[in-house]
């Protein structure tokens, strides 16, 4: 007869708890195993690591890119001791002309040029600041842009078309004291144009496009008003949204000459300085 109150209870070997243990560790463990990995977190993450690389490139090679064409024009940058680069681009046309000779919207002026780049002028300048007209825009009040520093892209619409346009809009468009129109009958398919100074060209890709650009756009060795505005007057006077055409036929009789003798237009305080308007 066993003695003592653990009569029928049986006591597990220590050699078989381990094996039990052990074996619930592996379970757990290959159920772990089993668990699906975060592809998405990780393809996520390595998206955004591609993009940010990309980024950088980019905006290094437009870096790069700047800083050589920014080399490629240095030369071109007028200085006191290089009042006009412009002379050394070959072709530019270099001539003097009277400033502030104004005329009325109703009066032409029989200019010397095609496109003019000087001379009596409408008293109320066409808006500059990056503007890209697609209709022909009446001349007299481009030349008075000129004289206040801007440079004007004239280019041929018979001539100049996608690509090639594009290009050209791409120099102008936004810009400060750049505006660009067609003008018809031009002869070249490219004409730029500043105060007394022209250029004209056969390609929206030439590199003196932006040689003559860096040199004369508000060179205040080059034009008369410095200080002038290049903005909007609206209404009434240049309205950039309805400009006043341009016209295809000669001047006539009653036209001012080149001396400005007959200009009704007057000073008039149409001239403001930068930031008046």
């Amino acid at each position: 007869m066993a003695a003592g109150g653990n009569e029928g209870q049986q006591t597990m070997p220590s050699s078989k708890k381990n094996k039990s243990s052990r074996a619930l560790r592996e379970a757990r463990s290959a159920m772990t195993s089993r668990r699906s990995k975060p592809w998405g977190t990780v393809a996520a993450v390595v998206a955004v690591l591609v993009f940010a690389a990309g980024i950088f490139g980019y905006v290094y090679n437009q870096h790069s890119e700047n800083q050589a064409r920014e080399a490629r024009l240095a030369q071109w940058t007028p200085s006191s001791e290089n009042k006009d680069p412009s002379t050394q681009i070959p072709g530019v046309v270099v001539q003097e002309y009277k400033e502030g000779q104004h005329v009325s919207p109703a009066q032409r002026v029989a200019y010397d040029k095609n496109p003019p780049f000087g001379g009596p002028h409408d008293g109320f300048w066409a808006a500059c600041n990056g503007v890209v007209y697609d209709n022909p825009v009446r001349t007299e009040n481009l030349v008075h842009s000129l004289e206040h520093g801007a440079v004007w892209i004239a280019y041929d619409p018979e001539k100049v078309r996608g690509a090639a346009l594009d290009t050209l809009r791409r120099k102008a468009e936004g810009q400060p004291f750049m505006v660009m129109s067609p003008y018809p009958g031009l002869g070249q398919p490219i004409s730029l144009q500043s105060w007394g100074h022209q250029l004209k060209l056969e390609s929206a890709d030439d590199e003196r496009i932006d040689q003559f650009v860096r040199s004369l756009r508000r060179n205040q060795y080059t034009y008369p008003e410095t200080g002038a505005t290049c903005n909007a007057l609206g209404p009434g006077q240049f309205d950039p949204d309805n400009p006043p055409p341009f016209d295809p036929t000669p001047p006539g009789p009653d036209a001012v000459p080149m001396t400005g003798s007959g200009a009704a237009g007057g000073r008039g305080g149409m001239d403001e300085p930068e930031g008046g308007r």
